[in-house]
């Protein structure tokens, strides 16, 4: 089924916060912008959960998209992350980011308040009526407390700019459902690595990955790869990248992917709290997941 309202296709990277000292590090950022562009990913995705955005202030929040959007300098878009448990934060967040320059946005379902499904549908609508840019629902129960239902994902889709939902419910059966009923109208994008392969076998356009972080070229390649029916090779790729995907989620995320990026030496491995560095046989067996992969780590049992 083809999806003509989503500007956004193939392997999008969730890019890491770096931080230094207890501050943005604006200098490794940019370092990473720029290898993601050069491996290969179609659009930077700041300021999500890989990202960190949970302990961004409002001030780094958009200081980190305005940074990213100049690194971009057009070559790819930036979709913001600007998702909140408050629709007022949100509206402020997004409008914030088209201010920026970002190119579109990612929304996190509301957190913690579990709101009901018409609540859920308000809060969309009320952000997308704030901005002209194309927005991304972000369907994760498993950090949300709560499911965007298929029902009220088809009601968003008659909404202009709600253009596609970024999946990581781990349910297949789930997306079937969200591209059979709003396919047409609304972009699936897979949210779980994992996943892809079959997300885009069942009709998904595309990816926003944190293992990008790590393996940039080859998420890209196996999102293109499947996007062109290439799924021999796209099969074989995913099979090689697994084992070093389900490493990077050893731990809660982004913990793990912080600790790979820092092993390749682009960024410290500094997070902020409550969330703590990898422990010690989880980073072992991430270090050893990198080597077999060919990627040359140091650090990996620090």
């Amino acid at each position: 089924m083809s999806n003509t309202t989503c500007p956004f296709t193939g392997s999008m990277v969730a890019v890491v916060t770096p931080f230094l000292g207890g501050r943005v590090d604006f200098k490794a950022l940019d370092i990473l912008v720029e290898r993601q562009i050069k491996g290969g990913q179609t659009a930077i995705v700041p300021c999500g959960s890989t990202g960190e955005a949970a302990t961004l202030s409002h001030e780094e929040h958009s200081e980190v998209i305005r940074a990213v959007v100049a690194t971009a300098g057009g070559r790819v878009p930036v979709i913001a992350g600007t998702g909140s448990n408050s629709t007022a934060e949100a509206i402020q967040l997004t409008k914030g980011a088209e201010a920026a320059g970002a190119a579109g946005a990612l929304l996190i379902s509301p957190y913690y308040v579990k709101p009901t499904q018409e609540g859920i549908y308000a809060h969309y609508r009320a952000v997308a009526e704030a901005v002209s840019i194309p927005l991304i629902t972000y369907n994760i129960p498993g950090r949300t407390g709560s499911t965007i239902e298929t029902a009220t994902l088809s009601r968003l889709a008659d909404i202009k700019n709600i253009v596609a939902v970024k999946d990581a419910t781990g349910s297949l059966d789930r997306v079937m459902d969200l591209v059979a009923i709003c396919g047409d109208r609304m972009a699936v994008l897979s949210g779980d690595d994992a996943m892809t392969l079959p997300m885009i076998a069942l009709g998904a356009i595309g990816l926003i990955s944190t293992s990008a972080n790590v393996a940039p070229a080859e998420l890209a390649e196996l999102t293109n790869l499947a996007l062109a029916g290439k799924m021999e090779e796209a099969r074989a790729l995913h099979y090689r990248l697994l084992p070093l995907i389900r490493a990077l989620f050893l731990e809660t995320n982004p913990i793990p992917v912080k600790a790979a990026v820092a092993m390749l030496g682009l960024c410290e491995d500094e997070l902020r709290l409550p969330l703590t560095p990898l422990s010690g046989a989880p980073r072992e067996a991430l270090g050893d997941a990198m080597r077999e992969f060919g990627l040359g780590v140091a650090g990996a049992s620090a």
